[in-house]
């Protein structure tokens, strides 16, 4: 198999993954013992493990007046919606895009454009199925208040979701980060909300694949027409 056909398939992984596929790989060893075919079966969820947790290079648009998804997966929601109020980011509805993460999908989340983090804040909750919309008020949650070069500031939500049992983020307050850089991981199955600036207009469509980092989901000029 050749260099290019090998990186097709086999991407780099979080560190976040290593205990989680070692104990993946312990438990297929033990049912390799007790019973063959089970042991197949472990190998497989080691496959997964692994590949649940992989972190593949992204390459962002250089354009500075759009923004990007912060997440592998599909939107599910596209409406006006207020932001929760831990953010800051005031009472007024603002465009909310909603990337729903399968288990199957890249769960590195990065961020949508350049900016300072004003504010990283947590808040508990409960773990229902995240592709619903009272999932963005009643989930466990994390979100990060981001204020733009311009001095306009959106929203950037990691939502927990029915599986999903951790939320991560190692970013902090004070930090700039460049557009499609890496800022948390969400294990098992998830949500990000992204709550557009002033004068932004979206870009995407409910049921649109996104590619964290690369796919463009809002257009900060606000000359584009909404998709």
């Amino acid at each position: 198999m050749s260099v290019s056909m090998l990186s097709t398939f086999v991407k780099p992984m979080h560190p976040e993954g290593r205990r989680f596929v070692a104990i993946a790989a312990v438990l297929t060893l033990a049912l390799f013992w007790v019973w063959e075919p089970l042991g197949w079966l472990g190998a497989g969820l080691t496959v997964w493990v692994y590949y649940f947790f992989r972190d593949p290079e992204r390459v962002s648009p250089t354009r500075a007046d759009v923004m990007v998804s912060p997440a592998d997966g599909v939107v599910s929601l596209l409406e006006p919606a207020v932001p929760p109020a831990e953010l800051g980011l005031g009472p007024e509805p603002r465009l909310r895009i909603s990337v729903f993460m399968s288990v199957f999908n890249c769960h590195v989340n990065r961020l949508p454009t350049e900016g300072r983090i004003e504010t990283v804040a947590y808040r508990p909750g409960k773990f229902l199925n995240a592709s619903l919309d009272k999932a963005s008020e009643d989930n466990e949650r994390n979100g990060l208040h981001v204020v733009l070069p311009d001095g306009r500031n959106y929203g950037v939500v990691q939502i927990a979701g029915l599986v999903a049992r951790r939320i991560l983020c190692w970013s902090e307050a004070g930090q700039t980060l460049s557009r499609g850089e890496r800022f948390g991981l969400i294990r098992f199955g998830s949500r990000l909300d992204v709550y557009l600036p002033d004068g932004a207009t979206t870009t995407v469509r409910i049921g649109q694949t996104m590619v964290a980092g690369e796919t463009v989901i809002a257009d900060l000029s606000g000359q584009q027409n909404e998709a």
